[in-house]
């Protein structure tokens, strides 16, 4: 969550010369944008969205209160390991955690990382149970002190912990390498292609919106996401750029609902504060 309120954060002075002729506009758009994060950053500490019923009306209240304009950008978590566990591999961990189950769990700190490693037993077999922190630091020390297993987290704080050496990367979630960590192979190259899992960042426009405005906005968004000079931004945050169609961008948040609702049944998880 700490990487898309940065995309946030830095977006408005990034495409701001893309809407010198819709400041209005821009602003209504990034007013619905922020509190549409706010809404899930909010849900997801009360845990009232994320049960099964609960994804289901995440989609409704996406469909019909918002309309899904442009992915600004999107990133991979990583799975990181002590590094003196043996495993080099996530399929050598997986034998592991299922060697010494007393000793196999997770770290986390948000839903988005619980559902990515309950994700990632579902398809794998492995064993594991959630221990919660705080923050990001405080989980990742977990797994520098053998306190945990595994964690699966954002890149802002992991690659500095891998790149130092402090803690063993074994894979990135998703299809593709991170360009951060170019020698960690992807989940679907670690034989898990189905641990296919993106955070990302976006615009919507509020329902009702006119179709003419929708389109405008569309563009407008779509030659800002792909100006040079703030895809370089963004990719220098450590995310990948958006800009395709908001058809496209509709059909990845239904995809992920359906996804982590089936995730969120199959692991019978509830989250609370």
């Amino acid at each position: 969550m700490q990487t898309v309120l940065r995309l946030m954060t830095s977006w408005q002075n990034l495409v701001t010369k893309a809407f010198t002729e819709h400041t209005l506009a821009a602003a209504v758009i990034s007013i619905a944008a922020i509190g549409i994060l706010i809404l899930l950053q909010h849900e997801y500490r009360r845990g009232q969205l994320l049960t099964n019923a609960g994804f289901v009306l995440l989609g409704w209240i996406v469909a019909i209160t918002v309309i899904p304009l442009a992915m600004i950008a999107n990133f991979p978590l990583i799975m990181v390991v002590p590094v003196n566990n043996p495993a080099k591999t996530v399929k050598e961990l997986v034998e592991w955690a299922k060697a010494h189950p007393d000793k196999a769990n997770y770290a986390t700190t948000s839903p988005a990382f619980t559902i990515t490693s309950e994700l990632l037993k579902l398809k794998s077999g492995m064993p594991g149970v959630a221990i919660t922190y705080k923050s990001s630091n405080e989980m990742l020390l977990s797994v520098i002190g053998e306190q945990t297993l595994l964690a699966i987290a954002d890149g802002p704080p992991t690659v500095p912990m891998v790149q130092g050496g402090k803690v063993r990367a074994l894979a990135v979630t998703g299809a593709v390498r991170s360009s951060e960590l170019p020698d960690v192979p992807s989940m679907a190259e670690a034989g898990y292609p189905d641990v296919d899992v993106y955070l990302w960042s976006g615009f919507f426009a509020p329902a009702g919106t006119p179709p003419a405005v929708v389109a405008k906005l569309e563009a407008a968004l779509r030659q800002a996401i792909q100006d040079p000079e703030v895809s370089s931004k963004l990719k220098a945050m450590a995310v990948n750029p958006g800009g395709g169609s908001k058809e496209e961008f509709r059909r990845m948040i239904d995809a992920d609902i359906q996804k982590f609702v089936e995730v969120v049944k199959a692991a019978n998880l509830t989250f609370s504060d």
